[in-house]
């Protein structure tokens, strides 16, 4: 099983980043899968997460209406599309998934059972 993020970056305040996690081992049709960020001297959060069996969403409160969480199964791609980022969104971001039967929400709120690479993203003008 791997999950593997890329698309971070360095980005000015107000634009925009595409955030992939290419997922191998297994097929996005039951689990959920989301993605995680740390900031410096923060602790990990959940930021948004996917029920790829009902594709039920859920979002961290900071993120609502900026970022949209999407998987492309014919592919095996999860993405993450960040609209005007913000310098407070500087972290680095993982791409996890849970296998058992979490809901987004339990997944964005318990953490995962799969950790996947990192990918960082520095907002800064």
């Amino acid at each position: 099983v791997q999950l593997q993020a890329s698309g971070g970056g360095l980005v000015q305040p107000g634009g925009s980043l595409r955030l992939s996690c290419a997922v191998s081992g297994f097929t996005l049709d039951r689990p959920a899968i989301g993605w995680f960020r740390q900031a410096p001297g923060e602790e990990r959060e959940g930021v948004s997460c996917l029920s790829t069996w009902n594709d039920i969403t859920h979002y961290a409160d900071s993120v609502k209406g900026r970022f949209t969480i999407s998987a492309d199964k014919a592919s095996n791609t999860v993405y993450l599309e960040m609209n005007n980022l913000r310098p407070e969104d500087t972290a680095v971001y993982y791409c996890a998934a849970d296998l058992g039967h979490s809901s987004s929400y339990e997944l964005c709120q318990r953490g995962p059972s799969i950790w996947g690479q990192e990918t960082l993203v520095t907002v800064s003008s």
